[in-house]
């Protein structure tokens, strides 16, 4: 029950457990009922609930919830021929630090003791609802580079036996010859931002792509952002084994490079960026709009956290800052609210309209319908009876 209270909570906007707590005094007789919620629940129980709670525990009612969903077929992939998961690291700073969920941020016993309380998330990007598969707490000792194996591991044990996703994206943040070949080792394919850390690679894929002009892309995308006109271009080519096999990378097969121009809406460029990339994906399985696809799904998993930001305000409001581990048990139950609310939103609507609804919006409506529904209006419906389990 206590559990239940907390995820309606997030499902209808809630900014703190005291607001919870006001909820459940609020709620309707008859959604009070159907919710088996029989009184108002103290935010100091809901509280001492959470606290009790391991983080690690609550991944599995996420991975079962997704497992559910793939067995309905709410899960194929759009507009791509496999499954892709997207993985990246989330930081919320809280007014407290245990220095194994939270990594030490003061620097000196004068200013105030803050911890940053990392996860790397991972998104079905090729699903149109992004749902978040799994959330993986950082620990303070290490890095993203150094969680990423445990972190593949735990989506290779959920959910391997689905054939859900075939590779995996991550940005330069995990780019690593250790980290790849662990992915290859464990059967599916990697697609990483390429960057600095890596010179040898980075100054070939700048070598073989980076002098061709914009009449060669292999293909082009035009989108408007923030009234902005946006157009990207993809080059690809094969990695050169001469280069990669010497240094370790004998699975490196691909070499990406995209660069996005804006235009303001004088038509004038006021902007322009390369981005490279490499994947262990033989060059010749994507077309080339399907390789400036598979780039450009990655950002799926940032709009995740941008929601998880901006609709939850899981920054601003993360419910308990001074207990990093009842934190991190709460950010945990508030992607589980995410991944239902994307299905519902994305999958299980029918009409583009309604798929399209903002966020806040959807929020307020559930916010809404927990305290001003009837006993008439859930005649005939079965009690809730279970969480996803």
């Amino acid at each position: 029950m206590l559990l239940r209270a907390v995820l309606v909570g997030l499902a209808a906007g809630c900014k703190s457990l005291a607001d919870v707590e006001l909820l459940t005094e609020s709620m309707s007789p008859a959604m009070r009922r159907w919710l088996g919620l029989p009184k108002r629940v103290p935010d100091t129980t809901l509280r001492d609930m959470l606290g009790m709670l391991p983080p690690e525990a609550l991944r599995p009612t996420m991975h079962r919830l997704v497992r559910k969903a793939q067995r309905r077929k709410a899960l194929e992939p759009s507009g791509f021929p496999f499954g892709v998961v997207a993985l990246d690291g989330k930081a919320t700073v809280i007014a407290g630090c245990d220095d194994f969920y939270a990594q030490r941020q003061t620097q000196n016993e004068a200013g105030p003791l803050l911890g940053a309380l990392r996860t790397v998330t991972a998104a079905l990007t090729t699903s149109p609802a992004r749902p978040v598969i799994d959330v993986l707490p950082i620990e303070a000792s290490t890095n993203e580079m150094g969680t990423f194996e445990k972190a593949l591991d735990g989506l290779l044990d959920a959910y391997g036996s689905l054939d859900l996703f075939r590779l995996v994206t991550y940005d330069a943040g995990a780019c690593s010859l250790d980290n790849a070949t662990y992915a290859r080792r464990r059967g599916v394919h990697y697609l990483f931002g390429l960057k600095g850390s890596q010179p040898a690679l980075l100054t070939e894929a700048i070598r073989c792509l980076g002098g061709r002009e914009a009449a060669h892309a292999a293909a082009v995308s035009e989108d408007v952002v923030n009234s902005r006109k946006v157009v990207r271009r993809v080059y690809v080519a094969e990695a050169s084994q001469s280069i990669a096999a010497p240094i370790g990378w004998e699975h490196l097969r691909t070499v990406v490079r995209i660069h996005a121009e804006t235009f303001d809406g004088q038509g004038r460029s006021v902007g322009a960026e390369n981005r490279y990339f490499i994947s262990s994906l033989p060059l010749a399985r994507l077309s080339a709009a399907q390789w400036l696809l598979l780039v450009r799904m990655h950002w799926g998993v940032e709009t995740a956290h941008q929601v998880l930001d901006v609709s939850f305000q899981e920054d601003d409001h993360p419910w308990v800052t001074s207990n990093p581990r009842t934190t991190l048990v709460i950010a945990v139950l508030r992607r589980v609210v995410y991944t239902l609310l994307s299905l519902f939103r994305s999958v299980t609507q029918r009409s583009s309209e309604r798929r399209a609804i903002p966020w806040k919006r959807l929020l307020a409506a559930i916010f809404l319908v927990l305290v001003r529904t009837t006993h008439e209006q859930l005649d005939g419906m079965k009690p809730l009876r279970a969480l996803p389990s």
